[in-house]
């Protein structure tokens, strides 16, 4: 029996599992079990976009592209950066279409961050930044993130943290798995400290397109930052195209063209057929201001007000989340861990959420509920939560 631990890298035997895919395992496996536990839209990607990669593919669009992507689509993306989020990125230069938002995440790690380099973290946030840090043998440095002060970042909280050491900071609002935003009042406020300290900023905009009750701001276009940030998004939330694998990033031509090096190497283009979805995705959405978007986002927005109604009736406090598609609930009430709480309510009711840990030491006393799912399978997931904290809280 060959011993493969002296053969793998340290740092690949050294990262935990992620801490959602194990509870998606044990659900799969689970006969009437519902999960709520998936950040992906239950919406169907919309017709008239399956169609266009279908013609695409039936044109012999089956070769690689540019490694930058088809210029028509990053085309389309500056245009859809300037006009929604006031960013002016040249589609020849500072725009990049990668593998999903998280290839522009590890591209822009890779690029950055050296040995020991350090990297500011909000915690709890999306799961791959640390190990992506890690990977690079930088130093994540994680910010204690409450409910309290809505999951957000603050000057005092940066400033308490950066050390001579620190290179980057993650900007990931909305925010997985908390449903939390920065309002521009609140980006302006830590722009300062950003700028004195000289970080680089990397803001991962993937659920830009996902706010209720007020716009999404970019730190981007405040003055003073575009210089210095990596704008990462991409198509697999607002448009219901994760399987698709379509993200994209923009950022200042000297640093797309450090990026665009590690990317011709590893990726070499993102696939074909799947850009020509996106071109159609922006050509039409520009014609009626992207009705399904908003369709979609309307849809969202119902859910998640029935949801934190319902958790917070039960006894679940939950902060009102005001992006992306997640709730994060407090199960201190309870008196088990999130951890606990996940493990026992999937044992006696065959609901799976997350326990908030995957996201974060911060999220221990809390579970993320996805609202990307039937309100019918949301209502009889919260029928047997309910079921369940009563037991528990009597």
């Amino acid at each position: 029996m060959i011993d493969y631990s002296k053969y793998l890298n340290k740092k690949v035997l050294n990262l935990k599992p992620s801490g959602i895919r194990r509870f998606f395992d044990i659900v799969n496996e689970m006969k009437d079990a519902i999960s709520l536990g998936v950040g992906e839209p239950d919406f169907v990607t919309p017709w008239f976009m399956r169609n266009a990669a279908i013609k695409s593919i039936q044109k012999g669009h089956t070769q690689y592209t540019s490694n930058s992507g088809i210029l028509e689509l990053r085309e389309l993306i500056s245009r859809y950066l300037s006009e929604k989020y006031l960013l002016s990125y040249d589609p020849k230069s500072e725009i990049i279409i990668t593998v999903g938002a998280s290839e522009a995440i590890d591209l822009a790690m890779r690029a950055l961050i050296g040995k020991d380099d350090e990297v500011i973290v909000p915690d709890p946030s999306y799961v791959s930044y640390f190990p992506c840090v890690s990977l690079c043998d930088g130093k994540p440095v994680s910010i204690n993130c409450t409910a309290e002060n809505g999951f957000i970042l603050t000057p005092e909280a940066i400033e308490s943290v950066i050390s001579e050491k620190t290179k980057l900071i993650i900007i990931p609002y909305p925010n997985n798995p908390t449903g939390g935003i920065m309002t521009k009042e609140q980006l302006e406020a830590i722009v300062p400290v950003i700028i004195k300290h000289d970080l680089i900023v990397l803001t991962d905009e993937i659920y830009g397109e996902l706010t209720y009750g007020s716009n999404h701001c970019s730190i981007a276009s405040l003055p003073g930052m575009r210089e210095r940030t990596i704008v990462v998004s991409g198509f697999s939330k607002a448009f219901a195209m994760t399987g698709w694998r379509l993200g994209y990033l923009a950022a200042p031509k000297e640093l797309c063209s450090a990026l665009l090096k590690i990317h011709q190497y590893t990726i070499m283009c993102a696939p074909t057929c799947s850009q020509y979805a996106a071109i159609e995705a922006l050509k039409e959405g520009f014609k009626d201001n992207f009705s399904s978007v908003r369709a979609m986002n309307e849809e969202y927005d119902k859910r998640r007000r029935f949801l934190v109604l319902r958790l917070n009736e039960m006894g679940l406090k939950c902060f009102e989340p005001k992006g992306a598609f997640y709730a994060f609930p407090s199960v201190r009430a309870t008196g088990l861990s999130g951890e606990e709480f996940s493990l026992k309510l999937l044992d006696k009711e065959k609901v799976a959420v997350v326990p908030g840990s995957a996201f974060g030491d911060s999220g221990k006393d809390f579970v993320r509920i996805s609202y990307a799912y039937s309100m019918k399978a949301i209502d009889e997931a919260l029928n047997r939560i309910e079921r369940f904290v009563a037991s528990i809280i009597k």
